[in-house]
């Protein structure tokens, strides 16, 4: 009988580590899955955050936040004769641009140089008033506000305005 108990009590140990050695590889297996997920996880999202700072010319996105300012009539935006002197189509717009707060030559003290309002104003109309009928459709606004951000750039430093802003349109 002792040599009975003696051969008992070892089947039990090797019963029990059989069962113990499923579970332990399911919970290592979870924990890898978890890891791997979370590693894909922040590879993902900082591969997204990398890209969206990022504008089409290679410009970086993240600025100091600009001033705003609004062109033409604060009310009614500006009234624009486009196609030409003898087409009877008017253009009603308004335009905000957000012009660098860094710029003295452009803003001081959060507020628009006269001088470079002016040269702003020419630059947008005189845009605005050369384009044609077929470039002012809803699917080309982007184009028509790189254009104007270029040509404004160009009239008063680069860098001058960090983005153009359509906020009303109504062509008649």
């Amino acid at each position: 009988m002792a040599d009975e108990e003696k051969i008992e009590e070892p089947a039990p140990e090797a019963g029990g580590k059989s069962k113990k050695f499923p579970i332990i590889i399911v919970v290592v297996l979870i924990l890898f899955g978890l890891i791997l997920a979370g590693g894909i996880s922040f590879f993902i999202t900082t591969q997204v955050m990398s890209n969206g700072s990022n504008v089409a010319g290679g410009e970086v996105k993240n600025h100091d936040p600009g001033v705003f300012v609004k062109l033409g009539d604060p009310k009614e935006g500006m009234i624009v004769n486009v196609g030409g002197i003898k087409a009877s189509r008017f253009l009603k717009v308004g335009v905000v641009m957000e012009l660098n707060p860094e710029k003295e030559e452009v803003v001081k003290e959060g507020k628009l140089v006269p001088m470079a309002e002016t040269k702003i104003m020419d630059s947008t109309l005189q845009i605005l008033r050369t384009v044609k009928i077929e470039e002012l459709d809803a699917n080309k606004q982007d184009d028509l506000k790189a254009k104007i951000k270029s040509e404004v750039n160009k009239a008063l430093g680069e860098g001058s305005v960090y983005d153009v802003y359509i906020t009303s349109f109504m062509l008649q």
